[in-house]
């Protein structure tokens, strides 16, 4: 999922991928690959626009980084 050598950011891969298998169902088996894709999109949408992160006090992936970029 990352780079070689870099384990510090294999861990926050891991967690993603862990959350869109639990909160979003994507370990489930899809009928065929496009509703896979679509299904990954989607949950991703979700995660990076809808749902807030305690972590970034209460704000949503995308908001914490244009907040950070202006």
């Amino acid at each position: 999922m990352t780079e070689e050598n870099h384990c510090y950011e294999n861990a926050v891969a891991e967690r993603v991928n862990g959350i869109l298998k639990d909160e979003f169902f994507l370990d489930q088996t899809f009928f065929n690959i496009e509703h896979a894709k679509l299904a990954t999109k989607n949950a991703i949408d979700i995660y990076n626009n809808k749902r807030f992160h305690l972590s970034l006090q209460m704000k949503t992936p995308n908001m914490a980084f244009f907040n950070y970029q202006n």
